[in-house]
């Protein structure tokens, strides 16, 4: 059957972190940027990572922050993977040595696309629904007719989703991944339990149709 992957961002606590692990998200993101509502510590960061079980990978996400802070939550909390919000370039992001995703504000509608081409080394492309210059998790939601099908790169779809609007992303998008952050949350920072079963719930049954047409 397709598998859509899942990334559940903005983690504040370890429960919700297991929780989501337990009912099948592939990844979980904890923010250190300072302009997010869940923004979490160093600390905070490396509990919720030391208690991930297996294959679920943890996602750093900074926006614009200096290259020395990076290279502090590298070494503290070992991320599977970077995700970089910001105007940073490709070679940028690059220097960590390890891999990353650029998220693109599609808010800008089509003038965003250009930037889907501009950074190469990224080993996927997160599309969110946030105007430039703005942070993630937003719960904005944008056009999905525009996501290209054309790219090497997977395409990880975010922004406004939530359990009653994922599974026509998915139907319309037919993304790699999809990720939630406000659409499953009674409050920043804090997942619904019935959201995220909701939400996971709404995937698989999105898979399921695209495998059976």
């Amino acid at each position: 059957m397709t598998r859509t992957r899942i990334k559940c961002c903005g983690m504040t606590r370890v429960e919700d972190a297991l929780l989501a692990a337990r009912l099948g998200a592939d990844a979980i993101g904890v923010v250190f940027t300072g302009n997010s509502k869940r923004r979490v510590t160093i600390t905070q960061a490396q509990t919720i990572r030391r208690t991930l079980p297996p294959f679920v990978a943890c996602v750093a996400l900074f926006m614009d922050d200096e290259a020395a802070f990076v290279e502090e939550v590298i070494a503290a909390v070992q991320p599977d993977l970077l995700q970089f919000h910001g105007d940073e370039r490709d070679d940028w992001c690059a220097q960590f040595r390890r891999p990353w995703l650029k998220a693109i504000a599609m808010g800008e509608g089509t003038a965003a696309l250009p930037q889907l081409r501009a950074h190469p080394g990224a080993v996927g492309l997160l599309l969110d629904g946030h105007g430039l210059g703005e942070a993630g998790g937003s719960g904005k939601a944008f056009d999905w007719s525009l996501l290209p099908h054309d790219l090497a790169q997977p395409l990880i779809l975010a922004g406004g989703l939530h359990a009653g609007n994922v599974g026509a992303a998915i139907r319309m998008a037919r993304p790699w991944a999809v990720d939630v952050a406000s659409g499953v949350e009674s409050a920043p920072g804090i997942k619904d339990a019935s959201r995220l079963m909701g939400f996971m719930a709404a995937v698989r049954a999105a898979d399921r149709t695209e495998e059976q047409s």
